[in-house]
């Protein structure tokens, strides 16, 4: 299993809270949670039950507020995967279901807009698995909030301008600064 050297303690990692549009958060709030994920037997059984879709699966996923793994089909919702609550990450893993492997990892997920930091949590949990996983996120995503529209964007190329109003946008993740 790839590893990144000691990670310390988790006392003071982020817990992203649910920033996207209320009427996603409304119109999912009945949904299954996502899959939670504590051994590679669990993990074994989730990709068994996306088999349909071929060797390679890629799923929606969170790491919840106590730092589990949790999966759903790549349609849900991240607010519906980790059941409405805060989260230590959130975005898609891809996996090899052959191998029991993970290929990808991303931080995308627009509802959370988790920090490329977070990466730290996602490693965690799957080696708490334990599934052999790349050693960062293979596509890492920059989320700003625009100070004058309060839109979300992601950061494209270091051009830090809102896509909506065409504000500069903070250097910084600027998220919990609501």
């Amino acid at each position: 299993m790839r590893r990144c050297g000691a990670w310390g303690s988790r006392m003071g990692s982020r817990l992203y809270h649910y920033v996207g549009p209320l009427e996603i958060r409304h119109r999912v709030i009945d949904a299954e949670p996502g899959r939670l994920i504590e051994t590679i037997d669990d993990l074994h059984a989730w990709l068994s039950s996306m088999r349909d879709r071929g060797n390679v699966v890629t799923a929606t996923f969170v790491v919840d507020h106590v730092g589990k793994l949790r999966l759903a089909d790549r349609r849900s919702e991240h607010v519906a995967c980790a059941n409405g609550q805060p989260v230590r990450s959130a975005g898609e893993m891809t996996f090899d279901a052959d191998n029991l492997c993970v290929l990808g990892v991303s931080n995308q997920s627009t509802g959370y807009c988790p920090e490329v930091d977070s990466w730290l949590e996602v490693a965690v949990a799957l080696d708490a698995i334990p599934v052999d996983r790349p050693h960062g996120f293979t596509t890492a995503v920059e989320f700003r909030r625009c100070k004058e529209c309060r839109e979300r964007n992601i950061v494209r190329d270091g051009w830090h301008f809102c896509a909506i109003c065409g504000a500069e946008l903070p250097t910084y993740w600027n998220f919990d600064l609501e």
